[in-house]
């Protein structure tokens, strides 16, 4: 089920720079056995047999050769992360050891470092084929003209080849699976955010651990242990954007997911066109031995409903929650050592995401008290002052004569002030809502806040947001803070009329970009300090660019 080696995004930078760090270590050891080679030469010639004299300039070449790639990886160029280093290696040896005596040479064992620089590198299928390639070349010296091969010492070194190639070709893929394991349980404890909330950390783990086995699917079925519901969360390879929310599932439906006995499960299926073979084990975790199931048919059943051929699946047990993970394939197969590192996963991932949950609840209740307390001082230290200018203008009007010309601006006046009783009122409402989803909140705020700016600085804002945006209450706030900042520095700042806020979601991030058209003239250079200071606090970062037409466009990127 784990094939090749892959990196996510959040492991790359680490990645390159061990990658690097190998490259480096990699080339100064081919720049010893070349400097090393090339003074055996020169000091000994008749240990090389034939072509003696011409293997000195061979080596010296090869010398040249080393130290170009070791410079190459000094400099940290793309060429030193390449594959191309080591099938060099292994061509420049076919022909050190065709020169110096074929089979009978010595040099044959150069061949063993292009297979280990291969084997820990690139793991077992890279290491697998250059050890073939390898131990084809050195049989082919035997054939070259003028040699003289000594049929039981190639079929020794051969075989020897092959087998110390394989051995190390499969060790240097446990030493990279290994390292992506340990930064995979690593990393489970530090993409929680409780800021984002236990919805988005837990369709994190679930997209890590799909694109760490390289599965089509990934599969959580939970089922609460007092009321009995169930909720399955699925993320998917063909899908550029995951679910964040779980679904809420029957319990008929569910009931043939969590059948499965209480341990490790991995199930296989081959569709061969003359018999067709399906294999369900379990994991005996007191005897620490795999054995067939009691539940085959069952495997089977799973299988289809989660259009996969294969699957590895443990047991996640949670404080009021117990359900199983499901890493669902097509035609690769399961591995037993895959669904023991899964269950590691989940019991070092899911009591996190447990603690992760008790925060948020704890955050959001204190987030609401807070808001409430918000509410009673906007009423109070706002609406009320309000209240009191819209009776001093009403009386102020009471008292001009029907000829003033003031009239019509102290009837405007008062009208705006009460528009401000309003929106402050329906702000303040806004703090109160309980149990409404965040997405309803931001986008009523959202349209609000672009009418009240169309109304009083006739300002026509285009609103533009991804239909799939999601956010919890908190990170909710948060966002409209910031974006009725943005749309407050185009009234008061600019003399734009038209502007635009964008919002999608894309590569993990939430991207903000607030613009307004211009008057012909490049606007100066500012910062939007109070923007950026809450931005930067979410992680996140600002730019602002200016426009041809001497408009400008605050673009907000803030990690989610």
């Amino acid at each position: 089920m784990l094939t090749g080696i892959t990196t996510t995004p959040d492991h790359a930078p680490a990645m390159l720079a061990a990658d690097m760090a190998d490259a480096q270590l990699v080339g100064a050891m081919r720049l010893v056995l070349a400097v090393s080679v090339l003074l055996a030469s020169l000091t000994e010639p008749i240990s090389f047999h034939a072509g003696a004299d011409l293997a000195w300039m061979l080596f010296a070449v090869y010398v040249a050769h080393s130290l170009l790639l070791y410079a190459v990886a000094l400099a940290r160029r793309p060429l030193a992360a390449s594959k191309l280093q080591h099938w060099l290696d292994v061509l420049w040896y076919a022909v050190f050891v065709a020169m110096t005596g074929g089979s009978r040479s010595l040099l044959f064992l150069f061949f063993f470092f292009a297979i280990l620089s291969s084997s820990f590198r690139w793991g077992f299928e890279e290491g697998a084929r250059v050890t073939v390639v390898a131990t084809a070349l050195f049989a082919a010296t035997a054939l070259f003209p003028g040699a003289s091969p000594d049929l039981p010492r190639l079929l020794l070194r051969s075989c020897f080849m092959l087998t110390l190639g394989y051995i190390s070709a499969y060790w240097g893929e446990s030493k990279i699976v290994l390292n992506r394991r340990l930064a995979l349980l690593r990393d489970v404890s530090q993409w929680s955010n409780p800021r984002f909330g236990v919805d988005h950390t837990i369709t994190q783990v679930l997209e890590q651990t799909r694109h760490f086995f390289q599965a089509q699917s990934c599969v959580l079925v939970l089922r609460d242990r007092q009321s009995g519901s169930c909720q399955m969360r699925t993320v998917r390879a063909d899908r550029t954007r995951q679910p964040v929310n779980a679904q809420a599932m029957g319990s008929d439906a569910a009931e043939p997911l969590l059948a499965l006995p209480p341990q490790a499960i991995v199930y296989q299926r081959s569709r061969r066109i003359l018999a067709r073979q399906q294999t369900t084990l379990m994991h005996d975790t007191q005897l620490s031995v795999w054995a067939p199931a009691p539940c085959q048919a069952a495997g089977e059943r799973i299988a289809d409903l989660l259009e996969g051929d294969s699957f590895i699946s443990v047991p996640v047990s949670l404080r009021r929650t117990q359900g199983r993970l499901f890493v669902v394939n097509g035609r690769s197969a399961a591995r037993k050592a895959d669904a023991l590192f899964l269950g590691q996963l989940t019991a070092q991932a899911f009591p996190v995401i447990e603690t992760i949950e008790l925060v948020d609840n704890m955050a959001s209740e204190a987030a609401f008290n807070a808001r409430q307390k918000m509410a009673l001082d906007i009423h109070d230290r706002a609406v009320q002052p309000y209240i009191g200018l819209t009776l001093g203008l009403s009386a102020l009007r009471n008292k001009a004569a029907p000829t003033n010309p003031l009239l019509q601006e102290l009837d405007k006046l008062g009208a705006v002030a009460r528009q401000a009783i309003e929106d402050l009122r329906c702000f303040a409402g806004t703090f109160r809502q309980t149990g409404g989803p965040a997405e309803a909140v931001f986008a009523t705020a959202l349209r609000q806040q672009t009418a009240q700016i169309r109304a009083l600085y006739g300002v026509d804002i285009a609103v533009s947001t991804d239909p799939d945006l999601q956010m919890n209450d908190r990170m909710g706030m948060e966002v409209l803070q910031i974006v009725r900042e943005g749309l407050s520095n185009i009234c008061r700042h600019t003399l734009a009329q038209r502007g635009a806020l964008r919002m999608q979601l894309s590569l993990g991030c939430l991207h903000i970009q607030i613009e307004n058209t211009g008057a012909g003239e490049a606007p100066p250079a500012f910062s939007p300090r109070s923007i950026t200071e809450r931005v930067t606090a979410l992680g996140g970062q600002v730019k602002v660019r200016a426009g041809a037409d001497g408009g400008t466009s605050v673009q907000i990127q803030i990690p989610v």
